[in-house]
């Protein structure tokens, strides 16, 4: 099997490892040969990590390596069975780039674009063939991540959406099939782990480093929504924040923050800029206020809202109740699945929660999912 990847940035190189990995031919394409070079480089460091830690052989790092042509002619693609568009997240830059690959592949080439919150249907518009165009959005670093949304456009024919689930079920991925909605799973209903933090701290109710400590400590999460941020990077954060608001029409659950707009704003991008909520460049001692009761209330209220959003998702049919609970386990590493979890804090607590945000604020961003309000008043269950 051929695989193409176009870009060879940090995604693009990801995505190719994988595909060598499971003994794929591959032609990672960049029209940039310093970016080509630059991949190549790193995944040489990467597999001889692996090698180090005796995760792989010193024979099938070169077996890997061998399969991965690091190619600057776009026309090397050709008898791909399957290409991987992983650049910018740039719509138009996109359907020029899926145009001209289109003229280059065969007719039984299935086509697929990364982006983790573009409409796919734009996207496959620009094909003449449009019915072979999907999403497959791996989530970053692609090799270690397990979590592939796969997103049918409302043009994908049964048999892309059956051969593109196939291939990455047997790269050993966990792969989810999410409706071709913004944000897809993982990135819509993760926004308020981020925005209601956001809104925490801007009513001066906790500090970055007793809201992080809240979430890790009480709630078992492994990353707190500040750290996280600036793990993802603010510029990342707060661009898909604003898609997906903007996407929704202006939804006040996905409404951007001004705190991570002007940290943005100021360069403090997280730990690549070595600023961010936090600083890297030199030790600081946190100032957390490790009383457990004002942590409960953090954890619940952002608890509600997460689980407020998972809920809406099902409702409107985005995708099945265990591929949700799924996804923010596997995606992002939830502790629970927001269903599953909802279940055991009971239903009915968690509308009671939204009931009083919505009766305090009087926003639209707290308003219950139709959903958890039939099934308090049928006493159903999500299992």
């Amino acid at each position: 099997m051929k695989v193409s990847v176009i870009g060879s940035g940090t995604m693009g190189m990801g995505i190719a490892q994988i595909a060598a990995s499971n003994d794929s031919k591959v032609c990672l394409y960049d029209s940039s040969s310093q970016a080509t070079n630059i991949a190549k480089e790193k995944l040489n460091t990467i597999l001889s990590r692996l090698t180090e830690k005796e995760k792989i052989t010193k024979s099938r790092k070169k077996e890997i390596l061998s399969n991965i042509q690091f190619s600057q002619d776009i026309n090397d693609i050709k008898g791909s069975n399957l290409v991987i568009e992983a650049i910018i997240e740039d719509l138009k830059i996109k359907k020029e780039v899926f145009s001209e690959i289109e003229k280059i592949i065969d007719d039984n080439c299935i086509l697929a674009t990364n982006t983790s919150s573009l409409s796919i249907a734009s996207v496959a518009s620009s094909c003449l063939k449009a019915n072979r165009v999907i999403g497959i959005h791996f989530f970053n670093p692609a090799p270690i991540m397990p979590l592939v949304e796969i997103i049918p456009a409302v043009q994908t024919s049964s048999n892309t959406l059956k051969s593109a689930r196939s291939i990455i079920d047997n790269w050993g991925k966990a792969t989810v099939i999410v409706k071709d909605t913004p944000g897809f799973i993982v990135n819509r209903i993760a926004r308020p782990f981020y925005g209601e933090a956001l809104r925490i701290y801007e009513e001066g109710i906790a500090n970055f480093e007793t809201i992080d400590w809240s979430l890790k400590e009480i709630g078992g999460f492994k990353m707190g929504p500040f750290e996280l941020m600036d793990y993802i990077g603010n510029d990342i954060n707060y661009t898909v924040t604003e898609t997906v608001f903007t996407s929704f029409y202006f939804d006040q659950r996905y409404k951007p923050s001004f705190t991570q707009k002007r940290m943005m704003e100021a360069g403090y991008l997280g730990r690549k800029s070595g600023q961010g909520f936090y600083n890297y460049t030199s030790e600081t001692k946190k100032n957390i206020n490790e009383n457990r009761q004002l942590g409960k209330i953090i954890l619940w209220r952002i608890l509600a809202m997460l689980i407020n959003e998972a809920s809406d998702a099902l409702f409107l049919n985005i995708a099945s109740r265990e591929d949700i609970d799924l996804a923010m386990t596997k995606g992002v590493n939830y502790p629970n699945g927001l269903l599953k979890w909802a279940d055991e804090l009971g239903i009915e607590n968690v509308l009671n929660q939204l009931n009083e945000l919505y009766e305090e604020y009087g926003e639209d961003r707290y308003r219950p999912s139709p959903l958890l309000k039939r099934m308090v008043k049928s006493q159903a269950k999500f299992y």
